[in-house]
């Protein structure tokens, strides 16, 4: 049996700024170890230009990382067990949000020629 899609039942914004953070926690200097086993805090987040911006070999639309900027999607990550917030200074991914299969990582992270 396949593993079900999104079993946290996050919406789409959601789905979208985890994959956005899963992408920065892999940029070499974006982030630091946790204060748990397996966990990564980021607090540098992109600046976008125009209308995108880049995460290490990926461009990602500035539509798809609305969510950085916002609290309550933070917050939601956190209630779902992925992520620890510390708005708007920080947040920690947990393993559970590291992991976490959000299926949207081919449609928003454009690897091309820039």
């Amino acid at each position: 049996m396949a593993p079900k899609q999104n079993p946290l039942k996050l919406n789409p914004l959601q789905l979208r700024t985890l994959t956005v953070l899963q992408q920065l926690a892999r940029v070499p200097g974006a982030a630091t170890r946790g204060p748990n086993a397996g966990e990564i805090v980021l607090q540098q987040f992109p600046q976008p230009h125009g209308d995108h911006f880049h995460l290490g070999d990926a461009t990602v639309a500035t539509k798809d990382a609305s969510g950085l900027t916002n609290e309550k999607v933070w917050h939601a990550l956190e209630r779902k067990g992925v992520a620890r917030s510390d708005w708007p200074h920080r947040i920690v991914l947990t393993q559970a949000g590291l992991t976490y299969d959000t299926g949207l990582a081919d449609e928003i992270l454009r690897r091309a020629a820039h």
